[in-house]
């Protein structure tokens, strides 16, 4: 098990890192080394959009990862989508920018965003998968804990390199090149991952599916028929998390880099801390959802979500460092609230032989409705109505996800061998 856990928290950590890396230089600088010729506005939302795409990939990768996951394997699934990742992340750091390349250049950028959006839709739900269905019955919160921690620790990762890279280089040689060498850093850890990822062992979940001869012919069609509810509620249920997490991150450090006036190294030490409440938040949930059920902790997380909502830009508007990691803190740790739990919620909702695409899709279609638009619904929001508007829309998300966790059971005492997945 303690492989396992590894596994699954490298893994998740270093694609989370790659995803996350992207993000960041969205909002530093990406607009001006990609979209030169368009207002800085402009420009920004155009950067944005390029994230966007990964989003909207990621439902597909769900499906085509999904398919073969639950059809060969666990395994072999995260082993492919890391690479996936991997060579995408590193052929961006490589990519010529517009002065270089002309239009073809955020084209080309375009393309490998989405290709990483597709190896990120198979990776959470294999990474998942390995922990629950590896993990004794009692303690299946607290192994999918691991997984679930990957975003923190890529972050934290990815926040960090920007900021040595800035703090060490000049501005024009932050732009011109320092923002590449966390793209290409990825291919050391890539080779890390896989080393740790080739030496671990089918699920025994699956492994009986394959015993039985029972794996589905096509699983998307028969998530769509036995798992309707589950699908789009467990997607609903996931829509605050990332909305939250995008907002107070991606969105914010553009935010407060720009229209704030906040010095960017002093914003990439404050997401750095922020992070750390993620972290938090996401073990205490996840280990607390063996006792009290995973459906009760991720109720307590959607109602603290809708609340902070409202105090998240009254204390960004201050622009005082302190007030700003509060700010974020407190939003990253209500994410983390509903977030741990979810590593064996949404697993649970579905039976064995379609689990890995029933999660899978569940988990990237609310990424679709929380994490694609909401910097661009952020962006818009605040140049025309002002930033009050995008505090009213995170709590929005969170009245969706709290009806939709309402509407679902509690999984914690179902059997995973079960082909119902209810015991």
């Amino acid at each position: 098990m303690v492989r396992i856990a590894t596994a699954s928290l490298i893994g998740t950590a270093i694609e989370f890192y790659d995803f996350y890396i992207y993000g960041i230089a969205a909002a530093l600088v990406l607009n001006e080394a990609f979209f030169p010729n368009l207002s800085p506005a402009t420009a920004t939302l155009a950067s944005f959009s390029t994230y966007a795409v990964a989003f909207i990939a990621r439902p597909l990768g769900s499906v085509i990862f999904g398919h073969f996951g639950d059809r060969v394997g666990r395994k072999s699934m995260l082993v492919v989508s890391l690479l996936l990742m991997g060579l995408s992340t590193v052929a961006i750091g490589l990519l010529p920018s517009y002065s270089t390349w002309g239009l073809w250049a955020p084209i080309a950028l375009v393309t490998l965003r989405f290709l990483q959006g597709i190896g990120l839709g198979g990776e959470w739900g294999g990474a998942a998968l390995l922990a629950v269905e590896h993990a004794p019955a009692k303690r299946r919160g607290m192994f999918a804990a691991f997984p679930q921690l990957g975003p923190s620790l890529g972050f934290f990762a990815a926040t960090a390199v920007f900021l040595v890279l800035s703090t060490v280089l000049s501005d024009r040689a932050f732009s011109a090149w320092g923002w590449r060498v966390p793209f290409l850093a990825s291919i050391v850890l890539v080779a890390v991952g896989l080393l740790v990822r080739l030496k671990i062992s089918e699920t025994p979940a699956f492994a009986t599916v394959m015993a039985r001869n029972d794996a589905s012919r096509i699983p998307f069609v028969q998530v769509l028929r036995a798992h309707p509810k589950e699908l789009f509620l467990g997607a609903g249920a996931m829509t605050v998390a990332y909305g939250l997490f995008y907002t107070a991150t991606t969105y914010c450090l553009s935010y407060a880099t720009g229209p704030l006036g906040v010095e960017r190294n002093t914003m990439l030490v404050v997401s750095l801390v922020a992070v750390l409440f993620l972290a938090a938040g996401t073990w205490l949930a996840a280990v607390c959802s063996d006792t009290f059920g995973r459906r009760k902790l991720v109720l307590i997380g959607t109602a603290a979500a809708t609340t902070w909502g409202l105090a998240l830009f009254p204390l960004m508007d201050t622009a005082h460092p302190l007030l700003i990691t509060l700010a974020l803190g407190g939003a990253l740790f209500c994410m983390g609230l509903i977030y741990g739990p979810m590593g064996a919620y949404l697993p649970e909702l579905f039976q064995v032989r379609v689990r890995y695409s029933g999660a899978s899709l569940a988990y990237n279609l609310g990424g679709v409705l929380g994490g694609a638009l909401t910097p661009l619904v952020a962006a818009r929001l605040q140049s025309g109505i002002g930033s009050a508007a995008v505090g009213w829309y995170v709590s929005a998300l969170g009245v969706v996800s709290l009806c939709c966790v309402l509407l679902l059971p509690e999984t914690r005492e179902r059997t995973l061998y079960s082909p119902t997945g209810s015991g």
